[in-house]
Formats: structure tokens, sequence, C-alpha cells
């Protein structure tokens, strides 16, 4: 089968879309974004494999009887079970480059305490993880170094007092171990992860040797339909360093157009605001841009400057909107710029000011900000589409539709559930187009 995949290497995280020979969006990939960006994209893209393979196997399944009516919660199952053997073999993988690290003048007279409590520590982690990957259990973050961090730096800290060791010392083998091992690609051996979750799978299930039989001759028959990487275009902040020659390259404004028009073809109007910038991009009826402006100078307004916000309130940035949905008025925030976002910040707590009203200000301001761009795009013209990692922030949906309603009156705001990959969606047209409309 060809494939057409393309790649949005963004500030924050990398994203990629598989395309097959009709134009369907076979699978979706995401991974944090790195400073070695070829890892970056090639994650991105074992992902979007892997996504792909799951929407083949559904495929299969629907030819089966026997699967009628249980096809969601057998896949959901089954990749939840994936899910947890590439989370061990990762966790293998950090635990032997921790080991790695225990040496020099700092582990002095510790070496060896150090490394029991490092074993300790991943045999803990393991047997959390039963938990982590169980039926119904919801994670807050799919990336690797989201789950192990948070696991290790929770655990180390009970074994490290029980064991009478520096806290820091154990951290600080972690932090060089996770750089290493989030820089090397998971294993490729797909095949053998999904078939050991689907053993797995199948035990708990109890289902007879004839459906066993039957799904796994469905998993084979997927795994073994080759795709073909026909054509690979990279976009995205980042692209200038993609492993792709120029003509495999597409600016992030045309991509973003693309994919907004695909999404909802009678867009005209295009605001993504990412980590690292906003865009407001006007398109045509094709999908073409006819103009556009972006802040590509500093973060202000964006993804990070978020991130940064909710560092300095020591709360997980998804829980930014919800909190500023609670605000009962809006605080008038003087600034966004990412430099004196802290000392403000904690000038209006100082002030008596509440959390929840202070963000409700903070997001109003940015989306100012993003509509100071989008008039200088031309303003907003029916329909209008909102993509990019801030439209997930239920704070940030609201004060746009308030001033795009109090600016331009009743518009049609579009904000897909996977808007994060509209650049990605629009690299993976511009390949199918390279090959099959050439």
């Amino acid at each position: 089968m060809q494939c057409f995949i393309g790649i949005d290497l963004g500030s924050t995280t990398t994203k990629a879309i598989l395309m097959d020979e009709q134009k369907n969006v076979l699978g979706h990939g995401i991974t944090n974004s790195r400073s070695n960006y070829d890892t970056a994209a090639a994650v991105s893209k074992q992902e979007a494999h892997i996504d792909s393979r799951f929407t083949l196997l559904r495929r299969e399944l629907n030819q089966l009887a026997e699967m009628e009516g249980r096809i969601d919660s057998f896949l959901s199952d089954l990749e939840r079970n994936f899910r947890r053997e590439q989370f061990l073999e990762q966790l293998q993988d950090l635990e032997q480059t921790c080991e790695q690290f225990v040496k020099g003048p700092r582990f002095q007279g510790l070496e060896t305490g150090v490394k029991a409590a490092i074993g300790e520590i991943f045999k803990r982690i393991r047997i959390q993880a039963r938990v982590l990957f169980a039926a119904g259990t919801a994670r807050k973050s799919d990336f690797f170094r989201d789950l192990a961090g948070s696991l290790y730096l929770a655990i180390a800290e009970e074994v490290c007092k029980d064991a009478g060791l520096p806290f820091d010392v154990v951290v600080s083998v972690y932090d060089k171990a996770i750089l290493e091992v989030e820089n090397r690609p998971p294993g490729q051996d797909l095949r053998g992860k999904i078939s050991r979750g689907l053993d797995h799978q199948l035990q708990e299930s109890g289902d007879s040797d004839i459906a066993h039989k039957h799904v796994q001759e469905a998993v084979d028959r997927t795994m073994d339909l080759e795709l073909e990487e026909t054509y690979v275009i990279g976009t995205g902040y980042g692209r200038v360093r993609l492993p792709f020659s120029k003509e495999h390259i597409r600016s992030e404004i045309l991509c973003h157009g693309l994919g907004a028009h695909i999404m909802y073809n009678g867009t005209r109007t295009v605001l993504d605001i990412g980590g690292q910038d906003t865009k407001a991009i006007q398109v045509d009826p094709d999908g073409i841009v006819q103009n556009f402006q972006m802040n590509d100078r500093c973060a202000a307004g964006c993804g990070r400057y978020l991130g940064y916000i909710a560092d300095e309130m020591k709360i997980g940035l998804h829980e930014l909107g919800p909190m500023a949905l609670r605000a009962k008025k809006t605080v008038r925030i003087n600034s966004t710029c990412t430099v004196f976002a802290g000392a403000e910040l904690r000038d209006r707590l100082a002030l008596g000011e509440d959390r929840s009203d202070i963000l409700a200000g903070l997001h109003r301001s940015i989306i100012l900000r993003a509509m100071s761009i989008i008039a200088r795009s031309g303003g907003i013209t029916d329909q209008f589409t909102f993509t990019g990692g801030v439209a997930k922030n239920e704070a940030a949906v609201k004060a746009l539709q308030a001033l795009v309603e109090e600016n331009y009156g009743k518009v049609t705001i579009n904000i897909n559930p996977d808007s994060i990959y509209t650049g990605a969606l629009g690299a993976s047209t511009f390949a199918y187009r390279a090959v099959m409309e050439h």
C-alpha cells in the first residue's frame, strides 16, 4: 500500500499523519519535540505507523462475526496492553542507562547504595505500571518521559529516605539518563508487542479457541500488509532541521492553511496558536493561502507562555483552562511578555486577586494579542477555524468566541478534536499530491 506522510515539527510537540492512496488518514502520531529533531520526526512517524496498524486491524475485525458489537472495547484493550509492553521496554532501557551513570566523584562511597536504590525504584515502577495501564485507568499523559518521570520522582523520595541516600544524587542520575533514552526511538518490534498484548488480552477475555485463532489471523494479515513510505513532507517550526531535502519541505503557513481547509472546506480564516508562535491565515475556497501574519519574535501569548504560567502556579498545563473558567471576574493583564509574566502574576496574587480571576485575564490577554494578528492579516471571514494546542484550552476558546462575536458578529467557529494535527494533515496532503496528482 502506498502511504503519504506529513510531519509537523513544532517547538513543543512533533506530529505526523499517515495517509493512504484514497486520501484517507490511517494514523496519527505525536511526541515531545526534542533537541534532536531527527529523533522527534522518527518517533512521531513511528507512532503514526502504529496508529495505522490499529486502523487496519479494525477493518479486518469488522469482517469477523464473533467480534460484532465488541470491536471498540477490544481495540481499546489491545492498544492499552500494547502501550504497557512499549512502556516496559523503554523502562528497561531507562534502568540500564541509569546504572551506567552511577560513577564519578559524586558517587564515591555511594555507588553500591545508589545502584541498589535504582533497582528498587524500577522494581516498584513496574508494579505501578500494572495499575497505570489497567482497564479504566485515566493517564495524564501518553509520553514516556512524563509517565516515567512522575513515578520515578515519587518512588525515589521514599526509597532514598529509607536507605539514607541523598535524594538529589538519585534524581541527577535520572535527569542524565532520560535525555539519552528519549532521544532513542522505541524498539521497532511492533508485531511482537502487539502479539504479546493480544495474548495477555485473550487470556483475560476467556474467548474460545476459534475466536482466538480468528483474531490472531486478523492481526497477522494486518501486520503482513506493507506500508510503503511513498512520499514524506516536513513542515513546522523546526522544519529546517528535518532530515529531508528541500523539495520535501513546505512552509507551516501553507500546511496549516491547507490542513484547515481539508478539515472544514468552508474555512476562510485560520488562527493557529502553537507553542512558539501565533499564525493568522487567510485562504481561498481551494485552501490556497491569500495572506497571513504571525508573531515569530517571541513566545508571548503562545503555548510556552501558558506553560510558564502553569509552572509559576505549580499546576499542570491542562489545569489552566478549567481554573480560569471558574473566574467571577476578569482581571486586566497589562503584558503577555513571558519574561515579565511571573512578576505580574506574583504582584496580582500579592494584591489579593483570586487565581481564577487572574487566569481569566491572562487568557483574554492572549486572545486579544491573537485578534490583533488576525486583524493585520485581513480580519475574520466566515468560516473561521481555530487550530493548535491552545485550541484545546476551554478558557482560550471561550475568550475567542466572545471577542470574535464582539468584533465580527456571528461567525462559524470550527475547532476539530484533532486540530493539533492540522499542519501534519496539510503536509501529508502535499505529499499525496506530489505523487498522485503530479
